[in-house]
């Protein structure tokens, strides 16, 4: 199965039904396979007229109780960050799947990779919120990681994105899909809940918890009188100050990081040195580690798959002890280099392996991993 498709067919099995979208190169497989199958399972696709439109009526579909997505690239997401700040002011869920390409604007080949949204992504829209963006490697992936987006975009009200490629999204490879029984159990529903009164997260004075109540639903009880695009208490009415607010949107998502942040680890056990990697690149990390590995080199690999938000207090204990940090990205500045930079002792250094618009090779990472052991 495509990738781009895989990813389509787990937002179905998320229970999806609206998607709205615009066609855009490396994305537009998304779009082409909805507009079949949400009509057989009783959904709605709808191509706008933009990608303004397109980000406009996920938000819409999504306050009258759908499961609502889209799927675009670097120039349609930079259409959309208005919109999403304003879904990350009322909490609105969706999911919003980055099929990544080379950038700035148009720049390049549109069907080559370019891990370059990453920064758009983390500070998607003017104001201060947080999002979650997860990173898978592989087709698989690609469908098992956007049943985790729906879910958390349903339990945390915030906007959540697939961080995909060019690549990723036009591979190929098996996917194994559950039997619906065992989907049902994975998946978090648009439910109705057992208090009306509050309809956005807010802080629980006597616990200092900040609790996050299930998304309002226009056409029932269950909706405010208000959605104000303005600082606002849990009814949705003005009564709280910008920086309590402020606060809430951040705090809601920092508070409960252990629950949200996906790492994996890769013979870390003995390691002198650390990779940190994510997307794609990890691929080619495994054989440069195996081969290492077979040479006595003590390195191994600390997967993030969750993004953002970035894992601090994780990464921070993995490199405590490292001689060397390499961090392989599919972009020049090295975003997550830098988030890595930040929570690392200062005398340790960390080499960045940037390639953009070309796949990295595990000789790449190899000889890095050799020089640094030396």
């Amino acid at each position: 199965m495509m990738g781009n498709v895989a990813m389509a067919e787990g937002a179905l099995a998320a229970g999806l039904s609206f998607f709205g979208g615009y066609p855009i190169t490396p994305s537009t497989e998304v779009i082409e396979h909805l507009s079949k199958r949400l009509l057989e399972v009783g959904g709605s696709c709808m191509q706008m007229e933009d990608e303004l439109g397109s980000i406009n009526a996920v938000i819409g579909a999504s306050l009258v109780g759908a499961k609502a997505m889209t799927a675009t690239s670097g120039p349609g997401l930079s259409l959309m960050v208005e919109t999403i700040s304003m879904a990350a002011n009322l909490e609105i869920p969706f999911v919003l799947c980055d099929v990544q390409r080379i950038g700035p604007g148009s720049h390049g080949p549109v069907t080559a990779p370019h891990h370059n949204d990453l920064g758009l992504i983390r500070f998607a829209g003017h104001g201060e919120f947080q999002v979650i963006a997860l990173a898978p490697m592989n087709c698989q992936e690609l469908f098992d990681l956007t049943i985790e987006a729906f879910n958390l975009a349903e339990t945390y009200r915030c906007p959540v994105f697939i961080l995909s490629d060019a690549y990723l999204g036009h591979l190929h490879e098996p996917i194994y899909i559950p039997p619906k029984e065992e989907i049902i159990t994975r998946v978090i529903n648009r439910e109705l809940p057992q208090d009306y009164t509050k309809k956005f997260s807010y802080k629980d004075d006597s616990t200092g918890e900040y609790i996050i109540p299930k998304p309002p639903i226009i056409g029932t009880d269950y909706f405010p009188l208000m959605t104000l695009h303005l600082p606002h208490n849990s009814e949705g009415l003005p009564g709280v100050s910008a920086l309590q607010f402020m606060e809430m949107l951040i705090e809601k998502i920092k508070t409960n990081i252990d629950k949200i942040s996906i790492t994996d680890e890769y013979k870390l056990d003995d390691v002198d040195i650390v990779i940190i990697a994510y997307g794609l690149p990890v691929r080619a990390c495994y054989h440069a580690v195996d081969i290492a590995r077979k040479e006595g080199i003590k390195v191994g690999i600390f997967r993030l798959v969750t993004v953002w938000p970035f894992p601090d207090e994780k990464v921070k204990n993995v490199v405590k002890n490292a001689r060397a940090v390499i961090v392989p990205e599919l972009n020049y500045t090295g975003f997550i280099a830098e988030q890595v930079e930040r929570v690392t002792k200062l005398e340790t250094p960390i080499i960045k392996i940037p390639k953009v618009g070309v796949l990295h090779h595990p000789d790449d990472i190899l000889k890095v991993i050799r020089e640094v052991s030396k």
